[in-house]
């Protein structure tokens, strides 16, 4: 249900002769409101939470367009629980690009990726043009596993930040292009559809590397890498399959490497529901990317050498939260606009070594903490 309200603004700016200025302008908020059921929630036990135990494997999990007041907003309407609210450790994240205070997926995925901020629209280059190295390229030849999966296409700037490197975020037959030579053992992301409209060369040297299976069951004793492509990551019509896929992975890569992994998850659909102010639909994803960092966190709570990461590339929508009942399940937004923002974003974390994140932070900071935790080398220093 959506709703409209005008709202008039009282812009005050301070001259230096202390005269006052005030300018007003007029903007229109969106009003949407929804009702969820309730699907709980996890909270582990916190033993190695914060504890300078070695760490073997990372997993970052990245909401797209998740601000502070989408993880309220899913909270509240999931009776005032989340897995990722449950955790001890937070932070902020500073999201801006090299070319924008309010930056684009690919330059904070960019940032992300490789430690390095970039230009808006810029995918695992610097500002100068310059391919730089992302986190699978610097850990793969040292034997770590690495991964991606994603309810984006899988050339989406997210997880293409993880391995492509293009000047631009839209070129897409560039970027299907740059997967053969990417240093991923698991990759999954939309879709089969999406693959088959590629170039005859392009999806033949993908063949060559990828073991390309259409299923999850399939993946198990698969050739390393894989490449599974759903029909669908529409929320509609992916089922479960963002946290199915997360579980896999983490799985699969278990296996693949004695040393360790790094996997990259992106709940892409919330940036996407923000967009058109839909209430309705970034509450759901935001459940279900939930459930995503619940397979996450109940691994490295078992394992104990697994350090999870959860964060946000920016925030989208100007999200605002105006009324609740976290007991029936029901919450009411509103929307200020219906593209990204400059806010700092939020940042939880479990596992040893998550105290190193309890601070704010810049996104490219967190890329440079997560090679260092795994390596002992800051890329950055």
């Amino acid at each position: 249900m959506k709703k409209i309200l005008t709202v008039l603004v009282l812009l005050a700016f301070i001259v230096p002769s202390f005269a006052q200025d005030v300018e007003k302008t007029e903007f229109t908020a969106y009003i949407g409101e929804t009702t969820v059921n309730n699907q709980g929630s996890y909270t582990p036990d916190f033993r190695f939470d914060g504890t300078n135990r070695k760490v073997r494997n990372v997993i970052l999990l990245i909401g797209d367009g998740m601000g502070l007041a989408a993880v309220n907003a899913g909270m509240y309407a999931n009776g005032g629980e989340l897995t990722i609210t449950n955790l001890h450790t937070y932070g902020y994240v500073r999201t801006q690009s090299d070319s924008d205070f309010t930056t684009d997926s690919a330059a904070s995925g960019t940032a992300y990726a490789t430690g390095q901020k970039t230009t808006n629209s810029f995918l695992g280059m610097n500002p100068a043009k310059e391919a730089i190295p992302n986190i699978p390229e610097r850990l793969e030849p040292l034997g770590f596993a690495c991964g991606v999966v994603s309810t984006d296409n899988l050339n989406g700037a997210t997880p293409a930040a993880f391995f492509a490197h293009q000047e631009s975020r839209n070129a897409t037959a560039e970027i299907w292009a740059d997967l053969p030579a990417a240093h991923l053992d698991f990759a999954s992301a939309g879709t089969m559809g999406v693959f088959e409209e590629q170039s005859d060369s392009t999806r033949i040297a993908i063949l060559e590397r990828y073991t390309l299976v259409n299923n999850l069951d399939a993946v198990d004793g698969a050739a390393a890498p894989v490449l599974f492509l759903p029909p669908s990551v529409a929320l509609a019509e992916r089922g479960d399959y963002l946290p199915a896929t997360t579980r896999k992975a983490i799985e699969y890569l278990s296996k693949q490497s004695k040393k360790g992994f790094f996997l990259m998850v992106e709940g892409a659909r919330i940036d996407k529901e923000e967009h058109s102010n839909n209430t309705y639909g970034f509450v759901r994803e935001m459940l279900d990317f939930d459930k995503a960092v619940e397979e996450a966190i109940r691994f490295a709570e078992k394992d104990g050498h697994t350090l999870v990461i959860i964060s946000a590339d920016h925030e989208t929508g100007g999200v605002a939260l105006r009324g609740g009942d976290p007991d029936q399940g029901f919450i009411r937004t509103a929307f200020a606009s219906t593209s990204h923002t400059g806010i700092t974003v939020p940042l939880f974390a479990f596992g040893p070594q998550s105290q190193q994140f309890r601070c704010f932070q810049e996104n490219s900071d967190v890329s440079n903490k997560i090679v260092e935790i795994l390596t002992g080398r800051n890329p950055a220093k």
